[in-house]
């Protein structure tokens, strides 16, 4: 709450429910459904080049120390990894969350442009 400056309230959360049960929920809705993974499939760049953040998306972050669960892993659409330059091993979940969020956040301020 506090690391959100605020935000929380201007955003729209669910609690409850099991995560599978949420991601087909939100699938249902229409949304994309991404999970931030550093073993991801698709990178990160790769979703902003093909414009696929511009359409309506839910993002899924995992524990810091664990990371998604199996069974989270096997319902999102895509697992997505955020590259990473230089020697660090990996950033932590405030990091990468930041990273995903800003991605789509910017993808739906310029739809149609590529980074």
């Amino acid at each position: 709450m506090r690391a959100s400056a605020g935000s929380v309230f201007h955003v729209d959360l669910v609690r409850g429910g099991s995560a599978e049960a949420t991601v087909q929920a939100l699938r249902s809705a229409g949304l994309t459904v991404l999970a931030a993974d550093a073993h991801g499939l698709t990178g990160l760049d790769d979703e902003i080049d093909s414009g696929s953040l511009s359409g309506p998306t839910a993002w899924v972050f995992g524990s810091e120390a664990h990371g998604l669960t199996d069974k989270v892993a096997a319902v999102v659409d895509r697992r997505v990894s955020v590259p990473i330059y230089g020697l660090a091993e990996s950033l932590n979940l405030a990091a990468a969350a930041a990273v995903c969020l800003y991605a789509s956040a910017r993808a739906h301020r310029h739809p149609g442009v590529s980074s």
